[in-house]
């Protein structure tokens, strides 16, 4: 009984978190982005707007492709808008507009975070792409391997270490997602480009976004949980 509970709390983390969250998000964004800022700002004139305001010259903002692509790229300094955002003033595009700003501005100031996200990425990268490969691989040669089986345990503990390296990847994200929406809430309320009333509601279009990146960091520390739990019963 105590098993199928778990598999109940893993079966919860690992799908119905995640749909839950996507839908929040979408069915905020869809909401807000139907309600017409009073600034009569686009998205695209919001970020150059804090921009300027916060000197910093050398990130563009371009028109993105897909729906909630928005997101800033730190090595080519470009802040990159979905379509709806760029070209039109609504409440949820002030709110994403100031968002990826904020990432501009923790690029621009050296946040601690940020950097050490980026210095991270590659070995992620790696985590993500070659982790599961390798746990896929020990689990196998352990269970193929009569005499020596050692090895393959030891292949298993070693896509575990590289599994990892992604989990907190997404375990930094966090912090530097929610620094980002706080230094987009103050911006757009201290440069007027919101009033009351669309402040809480840029607030909640940003927090129902910071809820799937909680939601993947809960999926990823699951499944690592999921592995080392492999991984101990092989010894």
């Amino acid at each position: 009984m105590e098993g199928l509970f778990q598999y109940i709390i893993y079966f919860a983390i690992i799908f119905i978190i995640p749909m839950f969250a996507q839908f929040n998000v979408k069915s905020t964004f869809n909401k807000y982005s139907k309600v017409r800022s009073t600034s009569g700002k686009t998205g695209a004139e919001v970020a150059r707007i804090i921009l300027e305001e916060n000197g910093i010259y050398d990130v563009q903002v371009e028109r993105g492709r897909g729906f909630l692509s928005d997101h800033y790229d730190p090595r080519a300094k470009v802040i990159r808008l979905s379509p709806d955002n760029y070209d039109k003033p609504t409440v949820a595009g002030t709110a994403v507009a100031a968002h990826e700003v904020g990432h501009a501005i923790q690029h621009a100031t050296g946040y601690a975070f940020l950097n050490f996200r980026s210095a991270l990425f590659p070995l992620a990268n790696i985590g993500s792409n070659f982790g599961m490969l390798l746990v896929l691989a020990g689990i196998i040669i352990t269970g193929m391997m009569q005499t020596g089986g050692d090895f393959g345990v030891y292949v298993l503990w070693a896509g575990i270490g590289l599994f990892a390296f992604a989990v907190l990847f997404q375990v930094v994200t966090l912090p530097v997602e929610f620094d980002a929406s706080s230094r987009a809430m103050k911006q757009i309320q201290s440069l007027n480009l919101v009033n009351e009333k669309e402040y809480r509601h840029s607030k909640k279009v940003l927090n129902a976004a910071a809820m799937t990146y909680v939601a993947a960091t809960a999926v990823a520390i699951a499944e690592l949980v999921r592995l080392i739990l492999i991984a101990r019963s092989q010894n």
